[in-house]
């Protein structure tokens, strides 16, 4: 399970190590890095930082509507964990910038559940409300999308009746579509472009 569109690859030992090199890269949520995100203010600061780009501790304050000097401390928090760094082309003495140090997130779910339980389900708890906020958000701007983005956009379920090695080549070739459509989100938007969320979920439900 990851929350970018990204495989799980091994992690190397250092703090908050990249999966793969250049604009693109993620990083491997091990245990270590899990306690870094336990609160879940470090994981929106971050999401937000992905999303929005380099921001101060006042622009996430108000974003979040929270004092600065939390935003403050989450992201000092997050700085020591690797996970995010200064961004030394803007700033000055008075206003420290951040940015992510990474693109995505990996993380192999029953090995974060087996290390460390209680963590892992809060973690997986707040991405899961992260992504009902995105879907609310995106709900309440239909009417002002335009109409060729209206069209564009999807909102859907399925259904299927499979085994979990079926689920597992299910899941392998939409991963394997959503990586020939990768991009450098750092870059400017190419014309016409806007940011797109794809939210997947893929799970076995409760029949009885």
């Amino acid at each position: 399970m990851s929350d970018q569109e990204h495989q799980p690859k091994p992690a190397d030992p250092s703090p908050a190590s990249s999966t793969s090199e250049g604009p693109n890269k993620s990083v491997r949520l091990d245990a270590q890095l899990l306690r870094a995100l336990a609160h879940p203010m470090r994981n929106r600061i971050l999401g937000l930082l992905r999303l929005y780009g380099p921001a101060t501790a006042t622009t996430l304050a108000d974003r979040l509507a929270v004092n600065t000097g939390a935003t403050s401390y989450h992201l000092r928090q997050l700085a020591e964990a690797g996970l995010v760094v200064e961004d030394d082309s803007r700033g000055n003495a008075r206003d420290r910038w951040w940015k992510s140090a990474h693109q995505g997130t990996d993380f192999d779910t029953s090995e974060l559940l087996a290390e460390e339980p209680e963590l892992a389900l809060g973690f997986l708890h707040g991405i899961g409300q992260i992504y009902a906020e995105n879907m609310f958000r995106a709900i309440d701007n239909l009417q002002t999308m335009t109409p060729e983005w209206r069209e564009a956009s999807l909102i859907s379920d399925y259904l299927f009746q499979l085994r979990p090695d079926e689920l597992t080549a299910m899941t392998t070739e939409i991963k394997a579509v959503l990586e020939k459509y990768s991009t450098d989100l750092t870059a400017p938007l190419p014309d016409g472009a806007e940011q797109v969320s794809v939210q997947i979920q893929a799970y076995p439900r409760e029949t009885r």
